[in-house]
């Protein structure tokens, strides 16, 4: 129909059709207005039922439905004007059809209302399809008033056709979707399997190298221990024999540097005396004991210059040792001076906790004294003792009297 031309009613025919949609839209109006919106807050009731929703939604798209054939029987075949009753008696019953249809509608949606609640997405959604319907008639109601056409009818129905196909294919495409998912995961599982069995076999694997390499590194330590101990040994005996081989060349070369020093010393010393002779030969007597005076002034000389520098280095000496002693002795009074305060301080320290204890002591036995007082003399908090310990003699007495005054009466 929507390729065909649009053919334009007459106004008869458009007023009539008017009619017939207002008349819709009347009971589109009646129907929004006692659907149970109060029922979308509460808790207390169960949802409708599926089916009864679905049949409610399509008897009033069918209207739309029923409607758009009217319109096309009419287009398809339009009386003449002299057949004006037969139209008209067309027309009522379609009026009465659509009435009808939209009475039972609303029959069953008031009985489902009653019967159980409707729940708030199934409400909305109802009453957006009313609206939609509504606005749809509403539409073509103002276009065939205008101009004698319902083109935006066809479109609608175009537009909710195209609609469902795209929703169709959605649905199918959400199907495929699903399928390839569950398919997914279900080889994603099989991997996830195969994947724990292999890390198994890698985790056992990794925990039989790990043991390996402990044994490895166990006996490759002991190798190294080994190893390393027999080369300290050897090295060490190789440096026992160099330095035994060393000592003996050393020893070797002292004993060969002292013998050639006693060999020059008798060498000079021969020299000296062969001189001394051949001098002594040669020299009167005077000049001999003036040779062996000068001989001996200058080994007193020597000797005294000698003694005297070793005299200067120990008294040197002597006041080094002796500043040295003083600074010690300096150190050691404050020392001395340092302990004897601490040794003051912790005897005072001592008595004073003493002291404290001491006095802690006697605050004891003299608070127990003074509560063994009041306790004996019932002084203070203790006087309700006294006086309960002098209410139970009392007590005692007159329950023996009223003993005897019982046997008595016997």
């Amino acid at each position: 129909m929507a390729n065909k031309k649009m053919e334009i009613f007459s106004p008869l025919e458009a007023v009539q059709i008017c009619a017939v949609l207002e008349d819709c839209l009347d009971q589109l109006a009646i129907l929004g207005y006692i659907m149970p919106v109060s029922y979308e807050g509460r808790t207390d009731i169960s949802n409708i039922d599926a089916q009864e929703i679905s049949e409610i939604v399509k008897s009033q798209k069918d209207l739309g439905v029923k409607f758009e054939q009217l319109m096309s029987a009419r287009s398809e075949n339009r009386p003449t004007v002299p057949s004006e009753s037969l139209k008209f008696t067309e027309l009522g019953q379609q009026l009465q059809e659509t009435s009808g249809d939209l009475k039972r509608a609303n029959h069953l949606f008031s009985r489902a209302a009653k019967q159980s609640a409707v729940s708030s997405d199934n409400l909305r959604k109802v009453q957006a399809d009313r609206q939609y319907a509504s606005d749809v008639i509403a539409e073509t109601l103002q276009e065939m008033q205008t101009s004698g056409t319902f083109q935006s009818l066809l479109q609608a129905v175009q537009r909710e056709k195209e609609r469902k196909s795209n929703f169709h294919t959605t649905i199918i495409r959400e199907e495929e979707g699903r399928k390839e998912i569950k398919s997914l995961q279900k080889w994603l599982q099989d991997v996830k399997k195969e994947k724990e069995l292999e890390l198994q076999n890698r985790n056992e694997m990794i925990a039989y190298l790990k043991d390996q390499l402990q044994e490895m590194k166990a006996k490759t330590d002991m190798e190294s221990r080994y190893v390393k101990k027999d080369t300290e040994l050897q090295v060490y005996q190789t440096q026992k024999k160099c330095s035994n081989a060393e000592s003996d060349l050393f020893n070797e070369i002292e004993k060969l540097r002292i013998k050639t020093d006693e060999e020059i010393r008798v060498h000079v010393e021969i020299e000296n005396f062969l001189r001394q002779q051949q001098m002594c030969h040669s020299m009167s007597p005077t000049q001999k004991l003036e040779e062996k005076l000068e001989y001996w002034m200058e080994k007193y000389e020597k000797d005294t210059e000698s003694k005297q520098q070793e005299l200067n280095t120990l008294k040197a000496s002597k006041a080094n040792d002796l500043a040295a002693l003083q600074e010690l002795a300096k150190q050691c009074r404050l020392f001395e001076q340092a302990i004897m305060e601490d040794r003051v301080e912790k005897e005072a320290a001592r008595r004073k906790v003493e002291q404290d204890a001491l006095e802690l002591k006697s605050v004891k036995k003299l608070q127990a004294w003074w509560r063994g007082t009041m306790v004996r003399h019932n002084i203070g908090p203790y006087k309700a003792l006294k006086k309960s310990k002098e209410d139970e003699p009392k007590g005692k007495d007159e329950g023996k009297k009223g003993k005897a005054g019982a046997k008595k009466k016997k």
